[in-house]
């Protein structure tokens, strides 16, 4: 019997060689004539883009931080300039108050969240998430990156203590939700590096985020369910603290890590995602069709060899620009009479 796309794509989360190369997209695909392979979910009693807004309206995050949307980010939510709400993180009992989770009817309210899915379980590999934004970046759109990076160097104490309490909410929710959602992956994230190098050392990583983000992976640990980190730009320095919490795929794995050296090393037991070169010639506003179509054979062929791979190509530009549907068209067409050349 033929696998379903849900099964071939959970074959690489645990590590085993697929039938095909899978895909990740957390929603409906434009432009594909495959199936969707996963979809994400988040509890809806944890407050963050206001239910049923779509993606270019502004909306406030737990913490009190104002995001905004433009066409000119591709209508991808950033906090919006030159309002940071916390000068001195010291104070940042006087900034912030995350709400009170006591009183949620948690059986209510992820059954609803469950049936209001718009594709079945039995289909998708669902990836749980949607509990809070990390640890590293909710102070950086706080403060700032220069404010923020500095009281990370100067009041460790206070992060510490700021962490503490973030990590508890975090646990309060994940510990109510976790077992109430057909969850196949739990997803972690935080965006810790620049294309260069990371925000911030190794060793205050391992003080200042790793404790607090290992509490709230536990969950999943403890059940046995695969942890997928988000973590954009060159943060590979903090790749073995995160398999010491679980972790074992990683997306978007972008081409300025050493994706190479790091299949090598890890094989099969840390997926990458992604591995497409967004900011190369295959990126360009002008890329031809045949360049395009190449870009993906050749990122498959690279690191698909033996598993632990996923494809996940990004196109950049004005959403209504149609040369930028023509590169997804092509992309996604050519992944799909691609994709299972590896295996064959």
């Amino acid at each position: 019997m033929p696998l379903t796309e849900k099964q071939n794509f959970m074959k690489v989360i645990n590590g085993e060689t697929p039938e095909w190369v899978p895909r990740y997209y957390a929603g409906p695909i434009p432009f594909s004539t495959k199936p969707q392979q996963c979809a994400s979910i988040r509890c809806s009693a944890i407050p963050n883009r206001p239910a049923g807004e779509d993606s270019t309206s502004s909306y406030t995050d737990v913490f009190g931080v104002e995001y905004v949307a433009t066409k000119e980010t591709g209508w991808m939510s950033l906090p919006k300039p030159g309002r940071f709400i916390m000068e001195d993180v010291t104070k940042w009992r006087d900034v912030f108050t995350l709400p009170d989770l006591s009183n949620v009817d948690w059986d209510a309210v992820c059954k609803k969240d469950v049936d209001s899915m718009t594709v079945s379980p039995d289909d998708v590999a669902v990836i749980f998430g949607g509990v809070g934004n990390g640890f590293f970046m909710p102070l950086m759109n706080m403060m700032g990156f220069t404010n923020g990076l500095v009281a990370m160097y100067e009041e460790p104490e206070a992060i510490m203590e700021m962490y503490d309490y973030m990590a508890d909410w975090y646990c309060t929710a994940v510990e109510n939700t976790i077992d109430r959602y057909p969850v196949d992956i739990f997803s972690v994230g935080d965006d810790t590096a620049t294309a260069t190098n990371p925000f911030i050392s190794p060793a205050m990583y391992r003080e200042l985020i790793k404790p607090y983000i290992t509490r709230v992976s536990k969950y999943a640990m403890d059940r046995g369910i695969p942890i997928m980190m988000h973590d954009c730009g060159r943060c590979e320095d903090f790749i073995d603290d995160w398999r010491d919490f679980g972790v074992n795929s990683w997306n978007p794995a972008q081409v300025v890590n050493d994706l190479d050296g790091i299949k090598k090393k890890y094989g099969n037991e840390l997926v990458l995602i992604g591995c497409w070169d967004s900011q190369g010639p295959a990126g360009w506003a002008d890329a031809p069709e045949e360049l395009v179509r190449q870009a993906v054979r050749d990122t498959i062929d690279r690191y698909a060899a033996g598993g632990g791979f996923m494809f996940w190509g990004s196109v950049y530009g004005a959403p209504d620009d149609p040369a930028v549907d023509d590169k997804r068209r092509w992309m996604q067409d050519e992944y799909e009479k691609y994709r299972e050349t590896p295996y064959k």
